[in-house]
């Protein structure tokens, strides 16, 4: 399914009517100083929406300020991590549409909306993707991200964008197909918006400007996301297209097999018909990771099986 943009018509004072109930789900963890203001930002946008601070935990007043301000409080007994807390506030929505932000003030409510408007429109989920003059962005982490974004989209044969921006609307019935798959740390964005993709659902994209971080102190550090990085590359290749990576790992083993033969054959042992152990070796292991990646892609597949009643719905 072919994501498509929304033209963003950002309506900072606007108050709309939508067919559909609302709950926005903010994970906080030590954000007392400045989660009061989004709570307000975000009330003056949808006066009528559910607002649910998941406090992962924290260790000063988030949740007591949160309260406060007039949000509905689920709090974590230990800390869990930000994409634990998501699934606990879309776990526990009343509305029939979820919307996601952060509680640092990076995300401006101004944008809600057009996020809103796209899920009216008849999306299943719309992603505030950043723009590039984002503040606060930092080289490496945005080479990341398009590195991120073209990976992603190459194994789910269609474009994607900012995969990893929380800030974003979906179906509620939708997400609780794949909250089980969701992570429990940082990377639930890139899980979601893929999953859906995946399963043939509708994704839109509105261009927002991200702000810079309101107080506090972000835990982003260079060796942490380089490593976490690392580690979503190989979860999404995982559970979404394993063959579109291992196919072409096994046909480069063999096309090196193949090398190491031709170069016993012509060079090192002139035509004598021997095959060295190069070879043996990379051709075994590309029949090994060939199979894998087969047997991987028959399990991700059965993932995002739609059960029947949703398919005859349509």
């Amino acid at each position: 399914m072919q994501p498509m943009q929304i033209s963003s018509q950002a309506m900072p004072e606007a108050v709309r009517d939508y067919p559909f109930t609302v709950s926005v789900i903010i994970p906080a963890y030590n954000e007392a100083h400045g989660i009061a203001g989004v709570i307000e930002r975000v009330r003056a946008v949808l006066p009528a929406a559910e607002i649910i601070v998941v406090d992962d935990c924290s260790r000063d007043e988030t949740a007591a300020v949160a309260q406060a301000a007039g949000a509905r409080v689920i709090r974590h007994p230990v800390n869990r991590g930000n994409g634990a807390a998501v699934k606990t506030g879309i776990r526990r929505a009343r509305g029939e549409v979820v919307l996601l932000m952060d509680a640092d003030g990076q995300m401006d409510p101004r944008y809600i909306p057009d996020l809103l408007g796209g899920i009216a429109d008849g999306y299943d989920m719309v992603v505030g993707a950043r723009t590039r003059d984002t503040q606060g962005d930092s080289v490496f982490r945005r080479w990341g991200n398009r590195a991120l974004d073209a990976l992603g989209s190459y194994l789910v044969e269609t474009e994607v964008r900012d995969l990893t921006s929380g800030y974003r609307a979906m179906r509620r019935d939708v997400i609780m197909e794949f909250i089980n798959l969701l992570p429990n740390r940082y990377s639930y964005p890139t899980t979601s918006t893929l999953a859906l993709l995946k399963a043939g659902y509708h994704v839109g994209y509105v261009p927002v400007m991200g702000q810079r971080r309101q107080g506090g102190q972000s835990g982003q550090k260079l060796l942490r996301n380089g490593i976490r990085f690392g580690l979503i590359i190989l979860r999404i290749v995982s559970l979404f297209a394993p063959l579109r990576v291992y196919f072409p790992v096994a046909i480069s083993m063999q096309v090196l097999a193949l090398l190491s033969f031709l170069i016993s054959f012509f060079i090192t042992d002139p035509l004598r018909f021997h095959i060295p152990n190069s070879a043996v070796g990379l051709f075994v292991g590309s029949i090994i990771i060939f199979m894998f990646g087969l047997n991987a892609e028959q399990v991700a597949a059965l993932r995002f099986q739609r059960p029947p009643r949703i398919a005859e719905e349509e």
